[in-house]
């Protein structure tokens, strides 16, 4: 699954904080933060990961994401 979350993770010292819980995931295979985009847009591509777990793990590193249905 594909999933995109607007988020407030703003710059690279966010990202490498929300990292470890991404990458710590194994479901997770590809992930990425737009942080030029005015949303901070998280694109997340998923195995057997639901868009409420992937919004946790991105809560448990201290940030924010809104599920973005395109």
């Amino acid at each position: 699954m594909k999933y995109q979350f607007k988020t407030n993770i703003m710059c690279s010292s966010c990202v490498a904080k929300v990292t470890p819980h991404l990458d710590g995931n194994s479901n997770i295979r590809n992930w990425q933060v737009d942080t030029q985009n005015p949303e901070k847009i998280l694109s997340v591509e998923a195995d057997n990961l639901t868009e409420e777990e992937v919004k946790g793990l991105v809560q448990k590193a201290g940030y924010k994401a809104v599920a973005t249905h395109q």
